[in-house]
């Protein structure tokens, strides 16, 4: 197929522009900057631009769109821009080009009230209820992507929740700069169970939404490597990885989200150049459960993940020798 991948810059994105070229498919990416990937067609300008969408699509047979504004703080109306009106257009220039297939890259965000998640599969986006300028945007453009799925555009839904792998800044960048400082506590005992996904298992899944797509299209699928552990074992393993000290402290997760919400107010006023230390989204996900059946999504899209959790931490331990 022609596939256009939006947001290639980006590490998933590069990884599924590039798994896309083995495979054999002709691949095009839409960004803002070079991926520097080579044997793909480069059009760069943002889904927030018509013209540049109407590029972007031009003779594509699928699209697979990553491209979104991914922080835990920032102008709202900028979530809105790019991960609400940017989809809306994508969608409507890919249509009018005549892509078949779409498949839209979500969050499990977008249906999380801030409760545990233990063993549910991919309820139903809501914005009204998600926490944070992020998860309501995400959760407002995946309703618009699946309302758009119809006969001849197979839209499908795919929710990879929390990838990581070696050359990750966004989260185990993070993880580990914190710990190297002393600022990376455990929120409560750490003992709330949390699924993962290993960055090559999510860019395998995206690959096989595309395929399944005509069969699959409609709906949703979270995506982990199906291997809950506790948030103190993962901050352990990824430290020791790294070669930093493990967080030794603890902060009540009940104090954490009311200093989260102090932080948010505060970046609003003056947004510091990094992601703000602690949001109340942020304390939610360190301290409660969020782990996920995954028989459905395995069923569906004919897929599982085949790096462990095991393998990609000696696979991240080995990235941090070299």
């Amino acid at each position: 197929m022609r596939v256009l991948v939006t947001g290639a810059s980006g590490a998933l994105g590069g990884d599924v522009a590039k798994a896309l070229l083995t495979a054999g498919h002709d691949v095009r990416t839409f960004q803002r900057r070079h991926p520097g990937i080579d044997g793909v067609e480069d059009v760069l300008g943002s889904v927030t631009d018509a013209a540049s969408r109407d590029r972007a699509t031009e003779g594509m047979d699928a699209v697979v769109h990553l491209a979104a504004k991914v922080s835990m703080a920032g102008d709202p109306a900028e979530f809105v821009t790019v991960n609400v009106e940017g989809t809306r257009g994508l969608l409507d220039s890919a249509r009018r080009a005549g892509v078949s297939r779409f498949v839209h890259v979500s969050s499990p965000s977008v249906a999380h009230a801030g409760d545990a998640i233990m063993g549910e599969g991919a309820e139903p986006a809501d914005p009204e209820r998600a926490h944070g300028d992020y998860a309501r945007t995400k959760a407002r453009g995946e309703l618009i992507a699946l309302a758009a799925d119809a006969p001849g555009f197979a839209v499908i839904v795919v929710r990879p929740h929390l990838v990581w792998g070696p050359g990750d800044e966004q989260l185990i960048g993070r993880i580990v700069e914190r710990a190297r400082q002393g600022r990376l506590p455990l929120l409560g005992s750490g003992a709330a169970l949390i699924d993962t996904t290993y960055r090559d298992n999510a860019t395998s899944a995206l690959l096989a939404a595309l395929e399944r797509a005509e069969e699959a299209h409609g709906r949703s699928f979270v995506v982990t490597n199906g291997e809950p552990r506790t948030i103190a074992e993962l901050f352990d393993r990824i430290c020791r990885a790294a070669g930093v000290e493990p967080p030794r402290w603890s902060v009540p997760p009940r104090l954490a989200r009311a200093a989260g919400g102090l932080v948010e107010g505060v970046w609003r006023v003056r947004p510091g150049e990094d992601e703000p230390p602690m949001t109340r989204f942020l304390a939610e996900q360190l301290s409660t459960a969020h782990w996920f059946d995954q028989r459905e999504t395995r069923a569906a899209l004919g897929w599982t993940p085949h790096i462990s959790l095991d393998e990609g931490l000696d696979r991240l331990a080995a990235s941090y020798r070299a």
